[in-house]
């Protein structure tokens, strides 16, 4: 089964979830607080989506709920991609 998301979101979120092995698949509702995301880390995690995802996100998409998981993350930043032709 393939994730909804790019494979950038995902490189991008996974290098910040340290207690997610390589080997093992990210899935939409996994928690992320569980996979190791912490407050720092998901400032970390905030650029390194901005920089993966070539986007700014916007400061009313900074709320737990969207950082809670890799779903509601994606549903939060993918839709800020410009659409592929």
């Amino acid at each position: 089964m393939s994730t909804p998301w790019t494979p950038q979101f995902e490189e991008a979120l996974r290098a910040h979830l340290p207690l997610l092995p390589a080997d093992q698949a990210l899935t939409p509702q996994a928690r992320l607080a569980t996979l190791g995301l912490d407050s720092l880390a998901t400032v970390q995690l905030l650029v390194g989506m901005e920089d993966a995802l070539d986007v700014l996100i916007p400061d009313e998409l900074l709320t737990p709920e969207n950082f809670a998981t890799p779903a509601a993350l994606w549903t939060a930043v993918g839709g800020l991609l410009a659409p592929q032709p």
